[in-house]
């Protein structure tokens, strides 16, 4: 081996084992490797950043931006509103947000698609009386696993897309994927429905790591226009359900009026009185189409700004509110702000949120313009939460969102635009539309993904131009001398996926994909079974819980340990490769 073999092949060794030691982000690790190879002179200074402008660094990072605006618009709250439904069987509602998660997850990133999902189907669980652990890995699976049929659905297919571009002069489509991807999740799907879940370790305590704060008591108004205009209260019941919402009361001409009040025709201006989380509260408002507390005070914080953010704050003694109510403090006319809720442990709330008297250790839920979330905590005095990622859904825009996706979707699949600049109009468009507000575009981006992405290719191609990756070839083509091709296949599907279930999924294909060029090239075949074939292996960790970041997302959530992964998770491996493997060799022949 030269020099830069075997330096290459030490960096890349060292990656390995600091991911799995696992102490260091993986960003640190991957960018610490690049900056050592560009100073040990294997990766050249003028390649050192090339990575950071590479198509699959760029995708990733956009269908992350575009993702965000699906959600903020309610795109996403309009699939799932109208399909959960927690009376349901454990084994249908698996089959109903398993489907619902794939489809997701095939047109934005599977990690938010999961990120959307997981509240829901966490609510349900805690509304049918079981336990989040015996749905949330099936719903994981599920997402991962429609994440192969697509190009956007997950960051190995769109590498695998580059590394066939440069290696055959043309990159895979946007459903070039789907045959084998599609099948394979399918296939997987059927698992996780009918046998895969009753594979799980049942505890009493899973799942109690998915305890929320109490529920906040907050107050939607009926806007003029609104469609509930002449219903009684009592219709609204489907959508509180839904949406995991009470419906305590409705105020009208200043007074609470309950029980009866169920049959009330409701009329403009009313306020209904909620009981809810603040993610429910907000499906529930886009669903029925109400106002935030009343239209004149949500008008006032909207002229504020270029948007709205919701925050959470615990009053302290001696805070400015304390012990006087948002009205009495001018919180709507000094600030352009609206106390939507307050949560008050063990103790009822009986007068409109805005005149209620706010006592030490209330929890409020504010409506505020836009960057001026900290402003407003210093001013009433109260200390803000952790931020828990809480949006105003704009659901005025929801159709529009999906249809410039759906657009952007359809013109690079047919070949109309670049994939990369059809996702970039699409960002454009929605800060143009305000669907993501321009302070906000950034931070939807996961960024250690990204340097983990701009640090990796350029090292990987330094393996490729060092004859690294085809000593890498070699070596498995001649253990798999003599071999059938669906061998072949299945050796390196093997050898793909215990990667990924130890390390980045991203890092595995970077490394993975150019030994698959290269055994085709020695094998002097089609590089195409080879490409696909590491595709669906990196994108199928589902050993453990550091393999795939759905995996850790569920982790706690699901109140799972480590060695819970494999139960399901190994017989769903052997199911991919069984299935995959002859449908490789079908669509995409040596």
């Amino acid at each position: 081996m030269t020099y830069e073999q075997i330096t290459l092949f030490a960096l890349f060794a060292a990656v390995f084992a600091l991911l799995l030691w696992g102490r260091y982000r993986y960003d640190i690790v991957a960018f610490t490797a690049l900056m050592a190879g560009v100073v040990l002179g294997v990766v050249p200074k003028e390649d050192a950043f090339s990575g950071f402008g590479h198509p699959a660094t760029l995708i990733v990072a956009l269908v992350l931006v575009v993702s965000a605006g699906l959600v903020r618009s309610g795109a996403v709250f309009l699939i799932t509103r109208t399909l959960v439904d927690s009376s349901r069987s454990l084994g249908g509602h698996i089959t109903l947000m398993g489907g619902i998660g794939a489809v997701l997850s095939a047109f934005m990133n599977n990690v938010a698609a999961l990120a959307l999902l997981m509240p829901v189907d966490i609510q349900t669980a805690r509304k049918a009386g079981r336990a989040p652990a015996l749905s949330l890995m099936p719903l994981s699976f599920a997402t991962i696993l429609g994440g192969m049929a697509t190009l956007i659905g997950t960051p190995p297919n769109i590498i695998i897309a580059a590394f066939r571009e440069e290696a055959m002069g043309e990159p895979y489509g946007m459903f070039d994927f789907a045959p084998v991807g599609g099948i394979t999740a399918i296939a997987g799907l059927i698992f996780v429905a009918l046998i895969g879940w009753r594979l799980i370790p049942r505890r009493d305590d899973a799942g109690l790591a998915a305890k929320d704060f109490s529920p906040y008591v907050a107050e939607l108004s009926v806007p003029e226009d609104s469609k509930l205009i002449g219903k009684r209260l009592s219709e609204l019941d489907a959508d509180a359900e839904k949406a995991d919402v009470a419906v305590i009361g409705v105020i009208r001409d200043g007074k609470r009026r309950y029980g009866p009040a169920r049959s009330t025709l409701l009329r403009a201006g009313d306020a209904l009185v909620i009981e809810a989380s603040p993610n429910a509260l907000d499906e529930f408002r886009a669903a029925a189409g109400l106002a935030f507390s009343d239209q004149t005070r949500e008008d006032l914080v909207r002229a504020e700004g270029e948007g709205l953010d919701l925050i959470e704050v615990v009053v302290q003694p001696d805070a400015r509110i304390e012990g006087r109510t948002a009205q009495g403090i001018g919180l709507a006319w000094r600030r352009r702000a609206v106390l939507l809720g307050i949560a008050r442990q063990g103790r009822r709330i009986s007068s409109q949120v805005r005149k209620t008297e706010v006592r030490a250790g209330d929890i409020l839920l504010i409506l505020v313009p836009k960057g001026h979330a900290a402003e407003i905590s210093d001013w009433l005095g109260c200390l803000a939460l952790a931020e828990r990622g809480l949006t105003v859904t704009d659901d005025s825009k929801t159709w529009l969102a999906i249809g410039l996706f759906a657009g952007a979707v359809a013109a690079a699949s047919f070949g109309l635009i670049y994939l990369p600049v059809a996702l970039g109009l699409v960002v454009v468009a929605y800060v143009l539309t305000k669907i993501v507000p321009i302070q906000e575009l950034y931070t939807h981006i996961e960024w250690p993904v990204v340097v983990l992405l701009g640090s990796m290719i350029p090292l990987g191609a330094a393996l490729e131009t060092s004859g690294g990756t085809e000593l890498l070839a070699g070596s498995l083509v001649g253990i798999t001398a003599g071999l059938p091709s669906w061998a072949i296949l299945t050796v390196l599907m093997v050898v793909t996926m215990t990667l990924s279930d130890v390390l980045n999924n991203t890092a595995t294909t970077i490394v993975a994909a150019p030994v698959a060029i290269q055994m085709a090239s020695a094998l002097n075949v089609s590089a195409d079974p080879f490409l696909m074939a590491v595709a669906v292996a990196a994108s199928s960790a589902y050993l453990t819980p550091i393999g795939h970041k759905n995996n850790t997302l569920i982790l706690g959530p699901g109140g799972y340990q480590f060695g819970d992964y494999w139960r399901m998770g190994l017989p769903l491996e052997v199911l991919v490769v069984c299935v995959s493997i002859p449908t490789i060799l079908v669509f995409w022949p040596m």
